[in-house]
């Protein structure tokens, strides 16, 4: 119970309060008596002054004896708690009201009495007390002049013992222990305050709290994260409970992300394995062959297995590259360079590498390239093996006497490239997955022909350049209509030359 951070918060506020309430107590009692002697000063500051100027005490350097006699007889009638002293122009007490044993001092500073006759300092002054040795106290003073000499002073104390001892009596008046009443009730009050304060902020840490032990005990799939109805302020709190649901969302999609991935791994294996057999398997047998019936065949047989085992061989190494470099494009390892160039030389340069396949396979290969096109800017590597992947994957879907078309056109400071073929098409249920790794169409029967299987990779040649596409901003679309055709476009971002 002590470990919560509630019950923390409760005994930190209770020895605050008792702090606070002893503090104001403390400097109620010390101001109380502070209070009463500036109000004492103020009211009875030209006190002195009337005494001087209704009495004459010294003249000419000499006492006057009966009429300072006359004077602390009379201040004693009217005011008891008045102390009354002459003093010379050097501040030695010279007569005074007391009896002759109350006197402990025989010399009074003279600084507070200078501050005091100068009128600059409007708050409480205090100066020597002659019936103490330490003690100061408030007073009021008035200068005697005769002819233009100081001779002296007359000194009252007015704060006296008396005073004290009455002011002890108010500390422990009715009135006092009312106000200690007050303040005890107000602390009081303001303490309950502040535990339904701290209460009602507490809910709201324990209900985010309970939200993450939900979180977590879900192992961080659901049922953990706190509902929008709950987060209607926006303080601190809040704030953290929202920045916890931005957490456990993202958290959520990390391990979606890594399920979807251990999903795609798991597919990546079982499509590999299984397509890396089938030429690996065509590969050995054809080298067993080799090996078990060398002097068996003749020059030409030997060539025919040679040319066979190469050609899988390459195949098997098409796969292998294509599954790297899809890796590195999804790691992001491979950025794009870009740089101006002409679009229409590279299509040509990547048209005249795939001629002799297209004749051999009695295809004819279009190119339609735009005057107008402008540059564009863009990594000619990664375009090129884009056009490489597309023109392939058209010339392996397309028969005998059809024809694959290359269009280049500038558009609104954009290059749109085309690459179409009049081949089997794609249904249209398939369209949505053309580019996922590792999909080939089924509605196609080409895919039975040797030719193909030895061009053909492990399906992602659509994928890589899906992906180097993204890469640039842009994205690959297809169109196709079944037994008529298929067409890939995408758009770069045209060069504009600097004024």
């Amino acid at each position: 119970m002590l470990n919560s951070l509630y019950t923390k918060l409760v005994l930190v506020l209770f020895a605050l309060f008792i702090a606070l309430g002893a503090i104001f107590l403390a400097a109620a009692l010390y101001t109380a008596p502070m209070y009463q002697q500036e109000v004492s000063q103020q009211l009875n500051r030209d006190l002195a002054r009337y005494i001087v100027n209704e009495h004459v005490l010294i003249e000419e350097g000499k006492i006057q004896q009966d009429n300072l006699e006359a004077l602390f007889h009379t201040a004693m009638i009217i005011n008891p708690a008045l102390e009354l002293y002459l003093l010379d122009a050097e501040g030695q007490v010279i007569a005074h009201s007391m009896s002759p044993d109350k006197v402990k001092r025989k010399h009074v500073s003279l600084q507070p009495i200078k501050v005091f006759l100068s009128g600059q300092v409007q708050g409480l002054i205090m100066g020597d007390d002659p019936g103490h040795e330490q003690r100061i106290n408030s007073f009021s003073v008035a200068a005697i002049d005769h002819k233009g000499q100081r001779q002296g002073y007359i000194y009252a104390i007015l704060g006296s013992d008396k005073i004290g001892h009455i002011t002890d009596v108010l500390q422990r008046s009715l009135i006092m222990k009312w106000s200690a009443s007050a303040v005890v009730v107000a602390l009081v009050f303001a303490f309950i305050a502040g535990l339904a304060l701290f209460f009602f902020l507490m809910r709201k840490l324990r209900t985010l709290n309970l939200s993450m032990q939900r979180f977590k005990q879900t192992n961080m799939q659901d049922g953990g994260i706190v509902t929008s109805n709950q987060l209607k302020a926006r303080d601190e709190i809040d704030a953290m409970a929202q920045t916890f649901n931005h957490m456990a969302r993202q958290i959520q999609s990390q391990m979606r992300r890594l399920q979807q991935t251990d999903a795609l791994r798991r597919e990546l294996v079982a499509n590999v394995s299984h397509d890396l057999r089938t030429p690996l398997s065509s590969l050995r047998g054809y080298l067993e062959t080799l090996i078990l019936k060398s002097s068996q065949l003749t020059d030409a047989e030997r060539q025919v297995y040679l040319n066979i085992a190469h050609d899988h061989a390459r195949r098997l190494a098409t796969m292998v590259d294509e599954l790297f470099e899809l890796a590195k494009l999804d790691a992001n390892e491979v950025r794009p360079q870009q740089e101006p160039f002409s679009m229409g030389e590279l299509v040509f340069d990547v048209s005249q590498k795939f001629h002799l396949r297209a004749s051999e396979k009695d295809i004819q290969l279009n190119l339609d390239v735009d005057e107008t096109v402008p540059y564009v800017n863009a990594d000619v590597g990664m375009i090129e093996r884009v056009l490489d992947n597309l023109i392939d994957n058209a010339l392996r879907h397309t028969p005998a006497g059809g024809s694959v078309n290359l269009v280049v056109t500038a558009e609104h400071g954009k290059v749109r490239i085309t690459v179409s073929d009049t081949g089997y098409g794609i249904a249209e249920e398939e369209i949505p997955h053309v580019f996922k790794r590792f999909y080939r169409k089924t509605s196609a029967v080409e895919d039975n022909k040797e030719d193909d299987r030895l061009h053909a990779g492990l399906g992602l040649g659509l994928a890589i350049a899906s992906r180097i596409v993204e890469l640039h901003g842009s994205r690959l679309s297809v169109s196709s209509i079944l037994h008529q055709g298929t067409s890939f476009q995408f758009s770069l971002p045209a060069h504009m030359l600097s004024p």
